[in-house]
């Protein structure tokens, strides 16, 4: 089928990358799905989606349910008649009743290489967890988590500074190319999906703010990835002084005779606290409500070598 219907679910720019790449190529949504404003900054005023922002500037119909279950809502996505629904970090449940809408069934562009790392959070779950690979899959959705099977997929070798964030942007766009390359195929039943190996699958809940706080009894190799996890999402963070400081930046390096969460060494080209096995050289921080600065200046504000983080 040259023009399939699509019906486009997403919310953040993960999504919008493969929004973008299916308008590009022509194949422009009948409608597009993004949740319901939500507060933002601190004024806490309502703010758009990116995938809202990118489909009113392409004057897409746009459709903002807060839930999927209203009966209403289903009834207005069967009248669409689409032969396929693209999902991509949408973020609200499709009850079987969705599932069963388009033609040729439901499509989820997954930030993983399924079964591994299921679930809300997959890029930072594959910092954290060392891989040395990640990549995307383009997957049949069916009632569960993650784990219908999988039409195309495309790995990606893990950069051994590479944050969250910069991941994020190649999975994206990889995403994407992805899609475009296969949907295609998908919508004419010439390409059939494998189901995944359930005794290998892995799970990624939902970041908790308490996930990013830094726990220096543990391995600095530990804590160098999760500063690079949560890079820039909710951002790794510890105590000092009664505030919350984040670390956007940090090298392990070789242990020091410290007990853990010492402070032994604020030079130029970092801070160095002593961890449960090794240290770790902090580059970059940043205390509530200020800009993040260099290790360097942030040293130069209070005297920090023998302080117990």
């Amino acid at each position: 089928m040259k023009n399939p219907k699509v019906l486009f679910a997403g919310t953040p720019e993960f999504a919008v990358a493969s929004l973008q790449a299916l308008v590009g190529s022509g194949v422009v949504p009948c409608a597009v799905l993004t949740q319901p404003d939500r507060p933002a900054g601190r004024g806490k005023q309502l703010s758009a989606s990116p995938v809202k922002q990118f489909a009113l500037e392409q004057d897409v119909p746009l459709m903002q349910p807060v839930t999927l279950r209203d009966a209403a809502v289903v009834a207005e996505l069967v009248a669409l008649e689409p032969d396929i629904m693209v999902v991509a970090a949408y973020g609200l449940i499709l009850p079987e009743s969705v599932l069963e809408i388009p033609r040729a069934g439901c499509l989820n562009v997954h930030a993983s290489l399924l079964p591994r790392w299921r679930g809300a959070a997959p890029i930072q779950a594959a910092i954290l967890a060392g891989d040395a690979e990640t990549g995307v899959c383009l997957m049949s959705m069916v009632a569960g988590l993650d784990c219908g099977p999988v039409y195309a997929s495309t790995a990606v070798s893990i950069g051994d500074n590479e944050t969250a964030g910069e991941l994020h942007e190649r999975l994206a766009s990889l995403g994407a190319g992805l899609l475009v390359r296969h949907l295609g195929a998908i919508v004419d039943g010439e390409l059939s999906p494998k189901q995944q190996i359930e005794a290998q699958a892995t799970y990624a809940p939902k970041i908790r703010t308490s996930d990013a706080a830094i726990d220096w009894q543990r391995r600095a190799d530990e804590l160098e990835r999760l500063v690079r996890a949560y890079n820039p999402v909710p951002g790794a963070w510890f105590m000092l002084d009664g505030e919350r400081v984040k670390c956007w930046r940090a090298q392990r390096i070789a242990a020091v005779d410290a007990a853990a969460g010492t402070v032994v060494a604020a030079a130029r080209d970092g801070i160095v606290v002593s961890c449960g096995d090794g240290a770790l050289r902090i580059e970059a921080l940043q205390r509530p409500g200020k800009g993040v600065v260099t290790a360097a200046e942030f040293a130069s504000q209070m005297d920090l070598v023998g302080l117990v983080l």
